[in-house]
């Protein structure tokens, strides 16, 4: 493979890599460090990339491992995902704090949640993967991812909508 064939192939998915490191690794810097590492992997194993199914998911698992791997290494027990690619058309100041809150929110209740819900929910609704193709990433079937995500939504559905009833979670 050359080197333009490659950088082709890779600019399609390096955005999504580095989105999902930065949500596992919540730091920019150490987020570009992580998928400069997944892509040099795959730039050394460029000859092996043919015989890959699904480039894009072999890409995506490799940065969830090394991510977990940094994590480890760490020692570092807490991840955090944090959700905010919105687009902001300017809304009154109010709705904006408001908006912000539920953002906060969302974010808390998802570190609340098991580590493969929060997997799941960051692939399907962030990342819009299929669900084939996140139990191919998550190697679990796909009625697994179905439950995990359907019983995730439902936590933050529940626990934001208390939040914003009651005041309180």
């Amino acid at each position: 493979m050359k080197e333009r064939a490659f950088i082709t192939l890779t600019n399609g998915f390096k955005d999504k890599l580095f989105r999902l490191a930065k949500r596992l690794l919540v730091s920019n810097e150490e987020a570009e460090d992580a998928t400069q590492e997944v892509l040099l992997k795959l730039w050394k194993n460029k000859g092996k990339m043919a015989g890959y199914k699904n480039v894009e998911a072999f890409a995506m698992t490799m940065t969830k491992n090394y991510c977990f791997d940094k994590l480890k290494a760490k020692e570092t027990a807490n991840l955090k995902i944090v959700h905010s690619n919105y687009k902001d058309e300017r809304p009154s100041l109010q709705r904006q704090v408001e908006a912000k809150d539920s953002l906060d929110w969302v974010g808390k209740i998802l570190n609340d949640l098991p580590e493969q819900q929060r997997m799941i929910i960051q692939l399907r609704d962030i990342e819009q993967y299929d669900n084939a193709e996140i139990a191919e990433m998550l190697k679990i079937n796909e009625t697994a991812v179905r439950v995990a995500l359907s019983r995730g939504r439902k936590k933050i559905r529940e626990e934001l909508l208390k939040k914003h009833n009651y005041g309180i979670v």
